[in-house]
Formats: structure tokens, C-alpha cells, sequence
């Protein structure tokens, strides 16, 4: 049995965003004054005493979207309706019962679900008595809380917990084998390629740039394991920045991309690469992550010859990630799609590769062989004396050497590319740290 679920259903800015962070104890949603910023359904897992429940933020019911896409947040409403197995039904203590309020306790009445009222933004205690109007919605009496001041949080976690006690078994929620952000510019179909993925319309795709704002974790299940697929928002200059909202989910991306085990790098095909894709693959580059460039919309790219001219253009313009593989796709009929999630496995096993010192330093020596790097202005050379794996994801390796001020970046590049291919790792990144042969630690006698 899957775990239970919880929905949290609202009208806008009543702090249903605000809700699930405090629940949660961390940022997961975006809180922004301006009505509306959560689009998607945005969950987390909520645990205590090894019994876990799945809380998820939806869109503001009833919103009118200035991006016309009042109806497919609707409609991810609807869905996390349909999947609760206990409704938070969020009310402003404030402004007492409204029309929407009262067109939402319509909709769960009719879906016969088990609703929890929450009177939010009760500050302080001398606005309690004000939640008495709420029993008129149907519900019975509406918990008082504040999410912003954490008033009565314990109190919801225990009601909630008590609520959904028959359906809650012990153990912990599986940990993904591997995390996977998609990441790009605005529309370059990321939420096309999550719903691929997932097998489903798990977020909401449309032609309107910056339709994404959270960062939205996606569970799925692949030959029985679990995989975490991360959708972000579509980045942009800084200086176009319209406001917080997107600053914030600039961020979130960029988290994202941190915190990924594997990087979709979505390009659209029917444009030219541009500056934020540029800025994006400095960024994956920097960060050495293991990367699939995923030019996405292949079957619109009318005036490309071919996807070896393609490649070769990607290589020039995007020279940082000339390690990463190219997949083309058609993320609106999930032609690919399958294909370039098998060989983020692959990339997965290649960047997790533990290689014995001993066959590590037998590829030194053969670099050695091939170029022994030119001599500097001091006179010297530089030297490898022996070098150790240090860590995984990225492959990392500790060179104890002469000089590290010897080994310039180009150098390091030019070994790094030679590794890929004589420790069959050609398709992820390798970082190399350079230390001086004095700090090397004892090597075994064994």
C-alpha cells in the first residue's frame, strides 16, 4: 500500500504555501504575497515515529491567472482531490467565510472526503473565537494555526497523524536511486519532458513562458526503484527579471541543478542557443555535473541538416560540456524520452565508479608517457608522484605532485580527457585536485 495522502485546498493567499513549508520545517514551496504563485502540486513527505504521510500544495482554487491557466491549475487541483486520503481545507481567519470558501466546501462535500478545517493567520489567541463562523462550511470546528508564526503546529501535526492513523504502516519512504533535474530556458519544454517521464500529466504544460515556478519533485518508479525527477523554471537574464517570484525560482533551479545526480540540459531546437543557455552550461560545468544535453522539439527543426552538424554546433558553442552525451527529442509525444532515461542510468554507474588506485595510476602513466606538460617560467615541470580516487559523482582524484601551481587549467583539462577514456568513464565529468607530494598519506605495506 502506497503511502496516505494529504491535500492542502484553499482559495488564493490564504497560506496554504506558507502551510506546507511550516509542516514540512523547510522552504519547499514558494511564498510570495502576490496571489497565485503556486501553480503546480508541490509535495513533500511528513514523518514522525517512522510512519510517513505525503503532503502536497496546490494551486489557489478559483484563481484568476494572468496567464490564462486558471483552468489547468484547476485541474491539478482536482487531481490531488482525487488521490487524498484527508483534505486540509484552508480558510483566512482574517476575512471569514467567502464565496470561493463557500464553492470549495461545495466541491469537497461532493467528493465525500475526509476534511480537516484549518483557520490560518491567527496570530494570536484573541482571534480564535472569529473561527466560529467556519462550522457554517460543513466541517465541524476549524483548527486555529498561524503557519507564518508557527502557532498550533504540533497541535495540526497531531490531529493529522490521528486522523490517517488506520491507513499509516511503519517504514520509511524509499531513498531515489538517483535524483534528476531537467533544466533550461523558458519553454523549452520541461514540463513536457516531466510528464513523459512520469507517464502522466503531473505538471502543467503550456505555450506561455514561465508557466513553472516551484521546483517540483517528481517520484516515479522504473524496473522497481525509485527516481526523482526535479522540474524547474525556465531561466532567464537576471536583467529581465520580471519580479521575486522569478528571482525565487531562478534560485530554485539553480538548487536544483546542485542537489541533481544527473542533469537534463533541455535546448530548444527551433531556436539558436542563447545567453541563459550559455550561462546554464557554465553552471553545470562548474558545478562538474554528470549531464544529458536534451535538444528537445527535434521534430521542428526544419532548417538543421542533421544531428551530427547539430552536435557539432552544440560542441562549439557549449565547449564546457564536451563530455556530456546529445539525445534529440519530441518531449510532446515522448519520442526519446524512455532512451535518455536509460542512459542517465548509464552516466549514473559511470559517475559512481570506485577504480583501484592501482589501475588510476596505471592511466597516469600512460599520460605521462603521452605529454609530460611544458616547462614553466620557473624552470620547472610538472610532476604527478602518485594519485588516489577521493570521491564519486563527481569521479574526483587527489594528485600529489611537485607543484600544484604548475598545473594550469588547460592541463588539467587535457588529463581529464584522457582519463575519460582510459578508465571508461568517457561521458562524465572529472574534477582533479592537486596537492603537493609532501601531504600524501602513508601508503599500505600490505
Amino acid at each position: 500500500m502506497g503511502l496516505p495522502v494529504v491535500a492542502i485546498i484553499g482559495r488564493p493567499n490564504v497560506g496554504k504555501s506558507s502551510l506546507l513549508n511550516a509542516l514540512a520545517g523547510e522552504m519547499i514551496s514558494i511564498v510570495d504575497p502576490t496571489a497565485g504563485v503556486t501553480r503546480d502540486r508541490v509535495s513533500t513527505f511528513i514523518g514522525r515515529n517512522e510512519k510517513f504521510f505525503e503532503l502536497i500544495d496546490t494551486g489557489g482554487y478559483g484563481i484568476v491567472d494572468s496567464d490564462q491557466l486558471s483552468d489547468h491549475i484547476e485541474s491539478q487541483i482536482l487531481q490531488a482531490i482525487a488521490t487524498a486520503d484527508l483534505v486540509l481545507f484552508v480558510v483566512d481567519i482574517r476575512e471569514g467565510i467567502t464565496p470561493l470558501d463557500t464553492k470549495i466546501a461545495e466541491l469537497l462535500r461532493k467528493h465525500k472526503l475526509d476534511v480537516l478545517g484549518v483557520a490560518n493567520k491567527a496570530d494570536s489567541g484573541r482571534m480564535f473565537s472569529s473561527a466560529g463562523e467556519f462550522v457554517r462550511l460543513g466541517f465541524g470546528e476549524f483548527l486555529c494555526v498561524s503557519a507564518q508564526n508557527n502557532v498550533n503546529k504540533t497541535v495540526l501535526l497531531d490531529a493529522m497523524f490521528e486522523r490517517l492513523e488506520p491507513l499509516l504502516e511503519a517504514g520509511v519512504p524509499p531513498e531515489p536511486i538517483m535524483k534528476i533535474a531537467i533544466v533550461g530556458k523558458r519553454n523549452a519544454g520541461k514540463s513536457s519532458i516531466v510528464n513523459a517521464i512520469a507517464g502522466s500529466e503531473r505538471v502543467i504544460v503550456s505555450e506561455i513562458p514561465g508557466t513553472t515556478r516551484d521546483a517540483i519533485d517528481v517520484r516515479i518508479e522504473k524496473d522497481g526503484k525509485t527516481i526523482v525527477v526535479i522540474d524547474t523554471a525556465g531561466v532567464r537574464k537576471k536583467g529581465k527579471m520580471a519580479n521575486d517570484i522569478e528571482f525565487y525560482s531562478s534560485v530554485r533551479a539553480t538548487r536544483s541543478i546542485k542537489r541533481a545526480d544527473v542533469v537534463w540540459f533541455l535546448i530548444d531546437a527551433t531556436e539558436p542557443v542563447s545567453q541563459p543557455d550559455k550561462v546554464l552550461g557554465r553552471l553545470i560545468a562548474e558545478e562538474y555535473k554528470t549531464c544529458i544535453i536534451v535538444v528537445n522539439k527535434w521534430d521542428l527543426a526544419k532548417d538543421v541538416a542533421a544531428t551530427g552538424d547539430y552536435a557539432e554546433y552544440l560542441t562549439k558553442v557549449l565547449p564546457g560540456l564536451k563530455y556530456a552525451p546529445i539525445s534529440f527529442t519530441t518531449a510532446t509525444v515522448g519520442k526519446n524520452v524512455q532512451s535518455t532515461l536509460d542512459l542517465s542510468a548509464e552516466l549514473f554507474k559511470q559517475a559512481t565508479s570506485q577504480i583501484g588506485t592501482g589501475r588510476v595510476n596505471r592511466a597516469f602513466e600512460i599520460i605521462r608517457s603521452e605529454r609530460s606538460g611544458s616547462k614553466r617560467m620557473s624552470g620547472k615541470s610538472p610532476r604527478i608522484y602518485y594519485v588516489t580516487q577521493v570521491a564519486v559523482n563527481p569521479v574526483s582524484f587527489v594528485m600529489f605532485v611537485n607543484d600544484p601551481g604548475l598545473f594550469d587549467e588547460k592541463y588539467r583539462r587535457f588529463i581529464a580527457s584522457r582519463l575519460r577514456e582510459l578508465l571508461s568513464i568517457p561521458e562524465v565529468p572529472i574534477r582533479l585536485l592537486a596537492r603537493p607530494k609532501d601531504t600524501r598519506p602513508e601508503r599500505s605495506k600490505d
